[in-house]
């Protein structure tokens, strides 16, 4: 029974219902009356309780419960003629349907009746227009407000329904967002490291070497010797102490430092440093030049951190790569709206053929030059600005990097001092 019951989709509420249904159609039916009405009897009661029996599948087939209705209705005027209104059987079919998404229907069968039962009362009594419309009103007003409240609670629940939509996708979106800008936040934090790692180590790795060469097997002695060595271990401690305080900053951004973080970060690693680093560069026995072409004028924050970061990893790869008799050339070319750098070396290491990138495009091949992502940092770095950076073997031996780097981010003043204007 149970079974048959959830196959039909009968819950305990439509049986109340049609309870209640079936209540209000036989009140009507004792009370019904008028000219032509057939006497009260035991068939017209039954018949009067068979109308409310489809009520009871409400659930499953809304529809078609108000088709069955509105059937049975017809039948039971024509067999068995009573004065009933039909608001008490199809108010709460028409609100189902109504619904369920059969507006038409659910407008279509009361405007029937409603036209049917007026034209035959009117035949039958020749009352007046008002007489008529007092009659009538009471059921027109309760089928009426059955189907506008089925097609409002229907209206409702789509929009809860878009609404829940929305919010679902606007969660997924924001999930989305917040795993980029997270993958993303990890990368530039992961390039940090690296071109602060990468290139203080180079340095130290060379000084090292340096120093333990001049020790020889442990008798070296003499003025000169020990000044080299000491020159060597001071680049050491310079080196590593440069190397902590950049780690300090790029890793202060893991305890969630936010803004602040970024911005010490970016002060920490300007143009500004660019000395020190030739300086480490030379000491570690890479000579280094430094030509600069053009006025030198603030450039924004970015972009300076990215400047600087390019001609780190760049210098590094000299040390690393270039061979121990290589020399390094950098040139910084201030230009209206732009910012040029370009670091050649001449020497014998080996390279990964020439790379290039585009504002926003995609770093591209691996990186062999450096056995790992230094020059695809460069590349990212560049493109993060809205730059480009290409880099390759020169025909004539060594290797080169070029980076133009935009600097749309100067102020008027500055723009005046460099001759671009407003």
């Amino acid at each position: 029974m149970g079974r048959l019951r959830d196959a039909l989709g009968i819950r305990l509420i439509d049986v109340g219902a049609t309870a209640a249904v079936l209540a209000a159609v036989e009140i009507n039916v004792a009370t019904g009356n008028g000219p032509g009405a057939q006497p009260l009897s035991t068939f017209t009661y039954v018949a009067g309780g068979v109308l409310a029996i489809p009520v009871l599948f409400r659930r499953k087939w809304p529809l078609q419960v108000l088709i069955a209705c509105s059937v049975l209705l017809l039948f039971y005027y024509w067999f068995d003629r009573r004065d009933i209104s039909p608001a008490p059987l199809l108010c709460l079919p028409l609100y189902d349907a109504a619904l369920a998404g059969y507006l038409a229907v659910a407008i279509v069968i009361p405007v029937f009746y409603m036209s049917v039962g007026l034209f035959v009362v009117n035949a039958s009594t020749h009352e007046g227009l008002v007489t008529l419309a007092s009659d009538f009103l009471l059921s027109v007003v309760v089928l009426a407000l059955a189907v506008m409240l089925g097609d409002a609670v229907r209206n409702r629940r789509a929009l809860a329904a878009e609404t829940a939509e929305r919010l679902r996708l606007a969660a997924e979106e924001l999930q989305a967002e917040t795993a980029a800008r997270v993958a993303q936040e990890r990368l530039r934090i992961a390039r940090e490291l690296h071109d602060t790692v990468a290139h203080s180590m180079a340095t130290i790795t060379v000084q090292a070497g340096s120093a333990l060469h001049l020790l020889g097997d442990g008798r070296a002695s003499g003025m000169p010797k020990a000044v080299r060595i000491r020159d060597a271990l001071t680049a050491i401690r310079d080196t590593s102490k440069g190397a902590l305080a950049d780690m300090r900053v790029t890793l202060g951004q893991l305890r969630g430092g936010g803004a602040d973080v970024d911005e010490a970060a970016t002060r920490t690693a300007g143009l500004d440093r660019l000395g020190s680093l030739s300086d480490a560069v030379r000491a570690a026995g890479a000579p280094v030049s430094v030509a600069v072409e053009g006025e030198q004028v603030p450039l924004p924050p970015g972009v300076d951190h990215a400047a600087y970061r390019i001609l780190q990893e760049s210098l590094t790869n000299v040390l690393r790569h270039a061979g121990p008799d290589a020399s390094a050339e950098v040139r910084l070319r201030y230009a209206p709206g732009a910012l040029t750098i370009q670091v050649t070396d001449n020497g014998t290491g080996v390279s990964a053929g020439p790379r290039r990138s585009e504002p926003g495009g995609e770093p591209g091949r691996r990186d062999e030059r450096n056995g790992g992502h230094g020059l695809t940092g460069m590349i990212e770095r560049a493109a993060a600005v809205g730059g480009e950076l290409s880099a390759g073997p020169r025909a004539d031996g060594g290797f080169q990097v070029i980076a133009r780097l935009p600097v749309v981010g100067m102020s008027a003043v500055a723009r005046t001092r460099a001759g671009t204007g407003p």
